[in-house]
């Protein structure tokens, strides 16, 4: 029982924290898959979670380094797309405050431009 919840937790961190791949508009060749993003946000879910006080510097590690590979409209497009589906299949909430997730791009020192939810609407990314 543990084990699905961890999932579910975890899809929702990753679809709340798809908006920082929204931010770049810079053109990129590199192709962010969904193994890409789940790795890279994963030590981020303490946080979300609200078990730990801060994000951790692989957290943040992790977000920067998705913000600058999602660089293009496609790539953005695909990824938001990858987890909200993520989200559908696993139904979202399981524990994670979503003020701690919102909160995780500006205390990584990571600019976006939209509103972090896991509702935002994938078609509409730039």
């Amino acid at each position: 029982m543990a084990a699905p919840r961890l999932a579910l937790v975890v899809a929702t961190t990753v679809a709340v924290l798809a908006a920082l791949l929204l931010a770049s508009s810079e053109p990129a060749s590199a192709a962010v898959s969904c193994s890409d993003v789940t790795s890279s946000v994963a030590p981020c879910l303490g946080y979300a979670m609200g078990t730990t006080a801060s994000p951790s510097p692989a957290c943040c590690t992790g977000v920067r380094s998705l913000n600058s590979r999602a660089s293009s409209t496609a790539d953005r497009q695909a990824t938001c797309a990858c987890l909200k589906s993520m989200t559908s299949r696993l139904g979202g909430g399981g524990g994670v405050s979503m003020g701690n997730a919102a909160s995780i791009p500006s205390k990584c020192g990571v600019s976006v431009g939209v509103p972090i939810s896991p509702n935002v609407d994938c078609s509409k990314i730039n």
